[in-house]
């Protein structure tokens, strides 16, 4: 990994956070909805903010 600086951890620490928010977000939508589309909707973004996540996730290994 390269080093980061204490302001590049913090913004990515940030948009970690929005990442995860939003996976849960979508996630409880999709769990409220009863449109099958839009459930699967809901699902497909959850899934995109996740990999969002774990590609962030991979920038602090």
């Amino acid at each position: 990994m390269a080093n980061l600086t204490t302001k590049e951890l913090s913004a990515l620490e940030d948009q970690l956070n929005y990442e995860q928010m939003l996976v849960k977000k979508y996630r409880t939508f999709a769990n409220q909805v009863n449109d099958a589309a839009l459930k699967n909707k809901c699902n497909q973004i959850a899934d995109k903010h996740q990999q969002h996540f774990n590609t962030l996730m991979g920038h602090l290994q």
